[in-house]
């Protein structure tokens, strides 16, 4: 598996919109336009940061949403890091077969295009990760 880099941090907030004013007046920079993800149960938009990977605000778009059961337990705060992969079955392939508890049968839609699948936080210490995929950077299966 190839590691191109951390693409984003994501945040899980409550209200998008809020918490995007609070992180653009901080930065001084914009960000994407909101992007709803309804097969994800999210909204999310992107900041892109000078020097280093992008923050992702994510909001629950209803109560069943899985941000929504984070919010609940944890507040907002830091919900995943996501690491950018060359190619992402592979990536999905080899962390299965080196024992990583992948979430879902396969790589899944992301945003902006993206192929994403997450490895549960059992087990990566705690830690929620995210791999994807450009769009165009291996054709999908």
């Amino acid at each position: 598996m190839k590691i191109l880099g951390t693409d984003h941090i994501s945040l899980a907030v409550r209200s998008l919109e809020g918490r995007l004013e609070l992180w653009e007046n901080l930065l001084g920079v914009k960000s994407s336009a909101i992007e709803d993800l309804p097969e994800r149960g999210v909204r999310a938009a992107r900041i892109e940061t000078p020097g280093g990977p992008a923050l992702e605000l994510v909001a629950p778009l209803g109560e069943e949403s899985p941000i929504a059961g984070f919010l609940e337990t944890r507040g907002e705060g830091i919900h995943h890091l996501c690491l950018e992969v060359e190619d992402i079955d592979r990536a999905a392939a080899e962390l299965k077969s080196a024992g990583f508890q992948i979430i879902g049968e396969h790589p899944v839609p992301g945003a902006r295009g993206t192929r994403v699948f997450f490895v549960h936080p059992r087990s990566c210490g705690g830690v929620l990760l995210e791999f994807m995929a450009r769009a165009g950077s291996r054709p999908q299966a």
